[in-house]
């Protein structure tokens, strides 16, 4: 009897340690399994991560941009305007361009019909605060961000403006018309009322005649309607007023379309001892100063392609709903043609090699809008 007992006791035991290392098997399993489990989200996390703005990007896909422009005239509006397009592109959008031919009128008509026809975003070029101050109105009413460039808008709230350093640009090429005359001489101011980046320079330019008793303006004129050829006809006239070899030291001319009808005028009459100092800078533009015999020497601009850009990044990051500052002026850069190379023409997009600071800005960029590109891009 007791050994009986004890082989049951023994059989017992085994049959209990069987039932332990089993139970060990299957947790050590059950564990496994739970690792695995755990491992699945963790592998795609990385890919959720990358992905977690998608959703955003996808709305902002698609997006229809009315710019509405005041004039589009000369190749610096043509190299704004490739800006814009380009990088609407890129976040996946279309511009539709409304060009008004210098009528404030037709500007009006233009920027209510890109309300009336549910743009997404308007971009405006040139503006004026009064006659455009029902369209901007009608559009905050719609909900349609717009983000405005060298149009003077900044009394409506929400609108953010763009600007070049206008008074910068005047006195950066004042002073360097005023250094190489050796601080005297006659000059001829081209320039045009009615546009505030204008006014903004005549601040500019009114401080240089105050400070610089030596230089005395002869002639002003300026007419935005034609401004090249107009340029071209009215100086014709004042040189044959003053025929004489040093009767006029210089042109100071506000826009680069009046710099390039001035400079017409004064290689045609063969009256190669006056210098033309210029605003605004395109590859045309670029291309004439590099010109030994163009009497356009220098000027002053901000790329007019990265003024597109810029636009367009601070219009996508109303349309994400981020805050955009009222204001955001664009610095320019004085390009003269002693920093040019003799052996060649180059293009705007060369520049930075020979002038630092031209080119490309990063102003206005997020992170988002890169993720939006790159999701664009990849498509």
């Amino acid at each position: 009897m007791t050994q009986r007992k004890l082989k049951v006791s023994w059989f017992a035991l085994a049959l209990a340690l069987v039932l332990v290392l089993a139970a060990c098997g299957n947790k050590d399993e059950n564990n496994n399994a739970g690792s695995s489990a755990s491992a699945s989200p963790s592998a795609s996390a990385e890919p959720s991560e990358s992905a977690s703005a998608a959703p955003a990007a996808d709305a902002l896909k698609g997006k229809k941009i009315a710019l509405v422009m005041r004039f589009n005239t000369g190749t610096f509006s043509a190299q704004y305007v490739d800006g814009v397009k380009k990088q609407v592109a890129k976040y996946g959008g279309e511009v539709t361009v409304l060009a008004s031919d210098n009528d404030l009128a037709k500007m009006a008509a233009n920027l209510d019909s890109a309300v009336t026809q549910k743009f997404d975003g308007i971009l405006v070029d040139h503006g004026d605060a009064a006659a455009l101050t029902n369209g901007l109105n009608n559009a905050k009413a719609a909900g349609i961000p717009i983000v405005a460039f060298d149009s003077g808008l900044n009394a409506f709230e929400g609108i953010t403006n763009l600007a070049q350093n206008d008074q910068l640009l005047a006195q950066l090429t004042l002073d360097k018309l005023a250094e190489e005359a050796g601080g005297k001489g006659n000059i001829v101011k081209v320039w045009v009322a009615g546009f505030p980046p204008m006014e903004s320079r005549q601040i500019s330019y009114k401080s240089f005649i105050e400070k610089n008793t030596g230089i005395k303006e002869i002639a002003a004129f300026g007419d935005a309607s034609n401004p090249q050829l107009d340029t071209q006809n009215k100086l014709e006239a004042v040189l044959k007023q003053y025929p004489n070899k040093g009767d006029i030291t210089a042109v100071w001319a506000s826009w680069d379309e009046f710099a390039k009808g001035a400079a017409n005028a004064i290689k045609q009459a063969g009256r190669d001892e006056i210098k033309v100092y210029g605003i605004d800078l395109s590859d045309e533009d670029l291309k004439l100063i590099q010109d030994p015999t163009s009497p356009w020497v220098a000027s002053a601009a901000v790329d007019p392609t990265s003024i597109g850009t810029v636009q367009v990044r601070y219009l996508y990051q109303k349309f994400h709903g981020e805050t955009t500052p009222p204001e955001v002026q664009l610095e320019p850069i004085f390009v003269h043609r002693d920093a040019l190379p003799k052996d060649k023409v180059i293009t705007t997009a060369e520049l930075a090699q020979y002038v630092p600071g031209w080119g490309s800005s990063d102003l206005g960029n997020t992170d988002f809008l890169k993720e939006l590109e790159t999701a664009v891009g990849a498509q």
